[in-house]
């Protein structure tokens, strides 16, 4: 597992490597800090998106096994109270914040499992954009990404991967989706800048 892992990851703990990592390593990590992001981590086992067999793939994702420890959560509801937005590092980690999160937002500490599908209308709480490997539609995790934009900007990166080549999945190409607001932004310009990501 360790010649597969992602650079900034710890140990491997899951069928596939937390694949959306890959697009980091250490000095883009330096260079993001540099310009005010912060990182806050969790563990969790990331969990496969596709068998290849279409009955099996809708019963996708499974459970997926999360641990969200005190600085983390703590560093997400601090950031999120003064206006700040919180990047995902992949879809496992959207299922694991979204189930770890409060009504209001905030995310709770502890060990759990996130369970069921993220889909087109599941409010979606605690996660403002999530940087994703390439997804395919009828995939769950291409699900997932339904929650954050609508299905014209889904159909057009769809189309943009395929026309430019871009490759999918654990070892492809990554994007960048912030989730379209549903209700009026409350966030001054400044506060707009501020953001922490998890992996």
């Amino acid at each position: 597992m360790w010649d597969v892992w992602t650079k900034i990851a710890s140990d491997p703990i899951a069928f596939e490597p937390p694949s959306a990592g890959f697009a980091l390593d250490w000095r883009t990590q330096s260079v993001w800090r540099q310009r005010g992001v912060g990182f806050a981590t969790l563990t969790h086992a990331a969990g496969i998106s596709s068998t290849g067999d279409r009955a099996l793939d809708l019963r996708l994702p499974f459970e997926e096994p999360y641990c969200i420890p005190w600085h983390t959560a703590s560093a997400i509801n601090d950031i999120k109270s003064k206006g700040g937005r919180v990047v995902a590092v992949g879809t496992s980690v959207v299922r694991a914040l979204e189930s770890a999160a409060n009504a209001d937002g905030t995310v709770r500490v502890g060990n759990n499992l996130a369970r069921g599908r993220i889909r087109r209308n599941t409010a979606i709480r605690v996660v403002d954009a999530i940087l994703t490997g390439v997804h395919r539609p009828g995939e769950s995790h291409f699900e997932l990404l339904e929650a954050f934009v609508d299905d014209p900007m889904l159909a057009k990166v769809s189309n943009a991967s395929i026309k430019y080549g871009y490759r999918p999945h654990e070892f492809g190409d990554s994007m960048l989706i912030e989730r379209r607001a549903r209700t009026a932004c409350r966030c001054s310009a400044d506060k707009a800048s501020s953001g922490l990501e998890i992996s």
